[in-house]
């Protein structure tokens, strides 16, 4: 999910710490096989650096693509399955695709030897935005293993493509069951947002900045109540060895939830992550946004000033919609 053409990428990534995940199948020099994969739902090839789709843009949503297929469901798996790296489709089934971005198609797919399912996150890197993209994921993934951070199993690596073999999460994003619920209860609420900063946690600890925490970057295992969540989406993330200088320049992020040092353009540090924990709370408690302005200038004035009020139960009678673009502070008022 993403933030479309306003997400701006982040400095390379430095050297990392650790290499959980050491298996990468490099390219052997097969030719591409298939330079025209990306398409729209209409069969317009759409350029990897182009703007996201009109529709769900996450490259790992927990939502399957629209129903409405101009051709047979078959027909289009076994299209997509064709067109993938034979080293990939030895090992597993190709079954669904599940999500896209502007550089990025996600399928579900099925180990073939333990029939355990996993997502393929297949990412163009012949474009310069693609590969930094790429970087940034890979430097977190490779070094995390946590319960809460989606975990990465292998790495297969074409000429212009990488695939990354991630854990499968059915149970949607935190986004849709806001949607669905309208507010969560504080108890709730709290179980959520305790799996979410133990996550964080464990990445800052690492000396890992995630910069791009929102509702759609937060996935249920599975669809159960009692499911736990998953963060994912380290394309905007920062990783340094544990010890480095922490400050950061980038401007980066989602609009309505980027910290006011960002906008303002001075060095930071991982705790804009909090803020943009802020946010989540705020929105899980209310189904609204603290900060929301169809206007970039007024929406950002309003975070510079910390300006935003909740009223309990009158802002439960409202619906938290997807926002132009949203990122933002553990909030005060919440009762842990």
């Amino acid at each position: 999910m993403g933030c479309g053409t306003s997400k701006v990428l982040p400095e390379p990534p430095k050297d990392v710490q650790l290499d959980l995940v050491k298996k990468v199948e490099p390219y052997t020099g097969h030719s591409d096989i298939y330079k025209h994969f990306i398409r729209d739902d209409c069969g317009a090839v759409i350029k990897a650096g182009s703007p996201s789709p009109p529709h769900h843009a996450n490259p790992y949503p927990g939502n399957a693509l629209p129903a409405h297929q101009p051709e047979p469901r078959k027909n289009k798996v076994a299209k997509y399955r064709a067109k993938f790296d034979p080293r990939v489709t030895a090992k597993y089934d190709i079954k669904a695709l599940i999500g896209r971005g502007s550089f990025s198609r996600v399928v579900r797919v099925e180990h073939k030897a333990t029939k355990q399912p996993y997502a393929i996150k297949m990412i163009e890197t012949k474009y310069r935005e693609g590969r930094e993209v790429c970087e940034s994921e890979l430097s977190v993934l490779r070094r995390v293993r946590h319960t809460n951070i989606i975990q990465l199993i292998e790495v297969f690596e074409t000429q212009d493509r990488v695939y990354m073999v991630m854990e499968l999460a059915t149970g949607g994003e935190l986004f849709d069951r806001i949607i669905a619920k309208g507010s969560f209860t504080e108890r709730d609420a709290t179980r959520v947002l305790q799996m979410v900063l133990d996550g964080v946690r464990y990445l800052h600890t690492l000396g890992i900045t995630h910069r791009d925490l929102k509702p759609e970057n937060l996935l249920y295992y599975h669809p159960g109540t009692d499911s736990k969540i998953m963060i994912t989406d380290f394309g905007l993330a920062s990783a340094r060895k544990k010890g480095d200088d922490c400050l950061m320049k980038t401007t980066c992020g989602t609009p309505e939830y980027i910290a006011p040092e960002i906008l303002v353009r001075k060095p930071y540090t991982n705790s804009v992550d909090m803020w943009a924990l802020g946010v989540i709370s705020y929105i899980l408690l209310s189904g609204t946004m603290p900060f929301e302005d169809d206007n970039r200038t007024r929406l950002y004035r309003q975070i510079l000033k910390g300006k935003y009020s909740y009223s309990g139960e009158e802002k439960k009678s409202c619906v938290y919609k997807r926002p132009g673009e949203p990122r933002n502070v553990l909030l005060r008022f919440l009762r842990l």
